[in-house]
């Protein structure tokens, strides 16, 4: 694989993890926390949240943002 095509794997790799939706429960059970506190802080503003309609979606990459800023 040449160094470009490494690149645009790359590419595609991060855009794909930026688009990628989990739901209430798949990130509950990434942060180890109650699929209810994630609805909680959604609700609250405090998490990165995609409405659709009357469901609660999450981006991978907003994710893992929000979560690197919260280390102190």
């Amino acid at each position: 694989m040449t160094t470009a095509n490494v690149t645009d794997a790359t590419r595609s790799a991060e855009a794909a993890a930026d688009i990628e939706l989990l739901t209430a429960g798949e990130v509950a059970k990434l942060l180890g926390v109650p699929k209810s506190w994630v609805y909680a802080q959604s609700r609250e503003g405090r998490l990165p949240t995609v409405r659709l309609g009357r469901y609660y979606r999450y981006r991978t990459a907003a994710i893992q943002r929000w979560l690197a800023e919260q280390e102190h």
